[in-house]
């Protein structure tokens, strides 16, 4: 999408709510740590999400399977940090690194190779039917999870933070978590990632052009469906390296969590436009703002603020923030 063309009243909509939630919360300090706490929540909500919103923005594909890609990308780096435990503990960033690195690639290339098995056997058959789709993912969602409970079991696991990434910065009388900070530097990451790879290389081109004329792109030469299932490993690798960030956001992992957060993907990507790669950031950062703002203002709001404001941007616009055209 060119600058020029792109409707810029969505993306004033995280501003206005920091701006909004301003005066509410009392302070500037606790303003600050409330605002950076949510966009890094955000952010990591936006990692989770982005592999569906790739899967269904190109191709039309309705996994609500994907919370096991986020379970065992979580539980993997379990393992992983786990055999790396000195480097993990060491006092010294780039130690803790060379555990966490390894951890998140590791996350990624189990959870891409589990996706390719999800859609050579549970998925390809049921292409074009949603209602299949919803039905089969959902029941293959239910099998991955007893599976990870076969491996790593059924009890609640700790992920704890490496070393250097615990604690907070401190600025005048607002903390920020360390940890939140590099969260928000992953995410932008991926966002931008994701926006150069499908606007400016010849595999987005590719992908781009043969969702909307398939054949055209065939008769080329090029083979799509290798690409689409390109599309979803990479989709199943994303959520992989989310599992892994919500997990250390816990510091604990249990089977259930891609199914528990299935929900809020679903809203991001609504809020979204269903597809859009713009909309799943800007739907993924007004629900970690609305999430922590109104968790500190009226806990009991929080349990359905993010419905509410899934509710009000679709009054505003019925087919999210930025629709995906011919959706």
């Amino acid at each position: 999408m060119a600058l020029k063309e792109l409707d810029w009243k969505p993306l004033a909509l995280v501003p206005v709510l920091a701006l909004v939630a301003l005066p509410l919360t009392g302070s500037p300090s606790t303003w600050l740590t409330l605002t950076v706490a949510g966009l890094a929540m955000g952010l990591i909500i936006f990692i989770i999400a982005s592999g569906l919103t790739l899967v269904f923005g190109l191709m039309d594909v309705l996994n609500f399977g994907h919370g096991v890609f986020i379970a065992l990308g979580a539980f993997v780096a379990t393992t992983v940090i786990g055999s790396m435990g000195s480097y993990a503990a060491a006092d010294s960033f780039w130690l803790n690194m060379v555990a966490l690195l390894p951890a998140m690639l590791v996350a990624m290339a189990v959870a891409g190779a589990l996706g390719y098995v999800f859609e050579r056997l549970i998925v390809r058959p049921v292409y074009g039917q949603h209602l299949k789709q919803i039905l089969i993912t959902m029941g293959g969602m239910i099998i991955g999870e007893e599976l990870i409970k076969v491996v790593w079991g059924p009890e609640q696991i700790p992920l704890p933070l490496p070393q250097s990434l615990r604690g907070a910065f401190i600025w005048g009388d607002a903390a920020v978590e360390k940890y939140r900070a590099l969260a928000v530097l992953v995410g932008l990451a991926v966002f931008a990632a994701m926006v150069w790879t499908l606007n400016r290389t010849k595999v987005g081109l590719l992908i781009r052009a043969g969702v909307q004329d398939r054949e055209m792109v065939e008769s080329l030469g090029y083979r799509i469906k290798r690409l689409f299932v390109g599309v979803f490993v990479a989709g199943s690798a994303l959520a992989g390296l989310g599992g892994v960030m919500w997990g250390l956001y816990q510091q604990t992992v249990i089977p259930q969590m891609g199914a528990q957060v299935n929900v809020l993907i679903f809203i991001v990507i609504i809020i979204g436009g269903l597809g859009s790669t713009l909309g799943a950031l800007i739907g993924a950062l007004l629900v970690g703002l609305m999430a922590n703002y109104t968790g500190f203002l009226a806990p009991k709001v929080a349990l359905f603020s993010n419905i509410a404001l899934m509710v009000a941007i679709l009054l505003w616009r019925p087919q999210g923030v930025y629709p995906v055209a011919n959706r």
